[in-house]
């Protein structure tokens, strides 16, 4: 028993997308990517992947590939302003007793590993291509698509939107929809070589900012930094290092001061505003499901926004298979992942309040601890 779909078009070619072209690639399916940029683009700095992450690349085959280009190690050590140890979080290895149970790589090359694995199972990659509408027939989506050689209209069996947090496919089938919304904070990102100090996941907290960093191979780690912001601000490249190095000044732990002293102009400093997103049921209309920042945006407190989509992917792909009904599969597949989105999106967001307060720490290890149990759930 599962929905008879000969066709599926996914829009947009991050993370999210690129997961469900592999995890859809089954039963003889016709996958179609189509991707707005003219060609893969994703920011150069590093992403970390927990446990659940490291079991959702695992299901889609691609753990292998993620191993031999980013890092894994065991456990999330925290630790005060001056250094003094905090805490120290176990990652329990969901995967297998031999694969660690945390893990960063740099971003680009996660988006390689997925792309490859994603044009192996045969998907139909279109660049610079997007869509401009989408009109219902009894049996299929029909899809005007708009490329470099001018628009034509296609039929699709399903439509998988991945196309983001300001997603233009959420907005024109949900325009009651919530839009982002701008969380206090903003990201920091460098990539710094790696102390010998440093050889799994830690974090400070107590400091003006939290303060964390992750290796993602031998040599480097990048370095991330959550500034609480009144404003959504973007800053001039020329202003990054500076701004970035005075936010490290304030604390005094000697290996703080050491990545203080590494960051130059090869750190690949990044800043990003943090949104977050909640969408409330249902995520489809009719033929046309959406996925990942499309629907469950959140700040990566907990190291889990990439991971939700792949694990989006891999429940609609087992939702698909066990349903007969097109409908009832893509009800069954927002009844599973609902709770998960909320539990993350929200906790993610109280995560970011606890760290910028004063006294919040304890309550920080806390809620950060439970959240972590509840990941390593099953999906």
């Amino acid at each position: 028993m599962s929905v008879q779909l000969q066709s599926v078009l996914i829009v947009g070619g991050g993370l999210s997308g690129l997961a469900a072209a592999i995890a859809l690639a089954q039963e003889g399916r016709r996958i179609t990517l189509v991707e707005r940029e003219p060609e893969w683009r994703m920011d150069g700095a590093g992403i970390s992947i927990g446990g659940a992450s490291l079991r959702a690349l695992h299901a889609l085959g691609v753990l292998e590939g993620f191993l031999e280009r980013g890092y894994a190690a065991d456990g999330t050590d925290m630790r005060g302003p001056d250094g003094s140890p905090l805490a120290r979080f176990p990652t329990p290895r969901l995967v297998n007793e031999d694969t660690p149970g945390n893990g960063a790589i740099m971003r680009p090359f996660l988006g390689e590993v997925l792309a490859k694995a994603a044009l192996a199972a045969g998907t139909d990659v279109r660049f610079a291509t997007t869509p401009t509408e989408l009109r219902e027939d009894t049996e299929h989506t029909l899809v005007t698509l708009s490329g470099p050689d001018g628009e034509r209209t296609e039929a699709f069996g399903l439509v998988v939107a991945a196309d983001g947090v300001f997603s233009q496919t959420r907005r024109t089938l949900f325009p009651e929809a919530p839009e982002p919304r701008f969380s206090g904070q903003g990201a920091w990102r460098a990539v710094l070589p790696r102390p010998a100090a440093i050889g799994n996941t830690t974090i400070w907290v107590g400091g003006p900012s939290k303060i964390g960093v992750n290796p993602i191979d031998a040599e480097r780690l990048y370095l991330f930094v959550n500034e609480a912001s009144d404003e959504r601000e973007r800053i001039p490249e020329e202003q990054l290092i500076p701004r970035l190095d005075a936010l490290l000044a304030p604390l005094p732990d000697p290996l703080v001061q050491e990545l203080r002293a590494s960051i130059g102009p090869d750190a690949l400093v990044l800043h990003r505003p943090m949104d977050q997103l909640l969408v409330p049921l249902p995520w489809h209309r009719g033929r046309v499901q959406l996925i990942g920042d499309a629907v469950h945006a959140t700040t990566p407190h907990l190291a889990a926004g990439a991971g939700l989509g792949l694990e989006d992917a891999l429940v609609l792909a087992e939702e698909l298979e066990a349903h007969a009904m097109l409908d009832d599969a893509l009800g069954a597949f927002e009844a599973r992942r609902w709770e998960r989105a909320r539990m993350v999106v929200e906790n993610s967001a109280r995560l970011g309040e606890l760290e910028a307060a004063p006294e919040g720490a304890p309550a920080f290890g806390a809620l950060q601890a439970e959240s972590m149990r509840l990941l390593a759930q099953p999906i």
